[in-house]
């Protein structure tokens, strides 16, 4: 409450001076920038944080896949070896693989494409409600 009626007067009473007012938003300003540059460093650190963890387990998944995906192959390299020829067994199996492999990354690629840059929306937000608030209040100032 006392920074509301400080705000309004000055420190003999009457209505602030100019140079105050230019004081006052400095200083408002400064913290405003230190407040949402904390918030985005905040906010980075908690995905950054959450992407290390998704990759690892990701990479642990992927590994794991690669090896079960390389018993499958196996498999079907031995299962057909019973109605052809190995080398044409294994060559059925290696022209399937790769087919696969390609269908993969054209749909991988296309959801990289679509991912956004990671951006803080939240500061973002924040910075854009600061914004509108100085603006409004520089045009009501400039009214009176």
């Amino acid at each position: 409450m006392a920074d509301v009626a400080n705000a309004r007067t000055s420190q003999n009473g009457s209505e602030p001076s100019t140079a105050e007012l230019v004081q006052r938003a400095t200083e408002q300003v400064s913290r405003l920038v230190r407040d949402e540059l904390a918030l985005a460093r905040a906010e980075l650190t908690q995905k950054g944080k959450h992407a290390g963890i998704g990759i690892g387990l990701f990479g642990g998944g992927g590994a794991l896949a690669f090896f079960g995906l390389g018993a499958l192959v196996a498999t079907a390299i031995l299962l057909l070896d019973l109605v052809l020829p190995a080398w044409a067994a294994a060559l059925i199996v290696a022209v399937a693989c790769f087919l696969v492999a390609g269908v993969l990354a054209l749909v991988g690629k296309n959801q990289v494409s679509r991912a956004v840059p990671p951006m803080p929306a939240a500061t973002v937000r924040s910075l854009r409600a600061d914004m509108d608030t100085v603006t409004a209040a520089v045009k009501d100032r400039g009214r009176q």
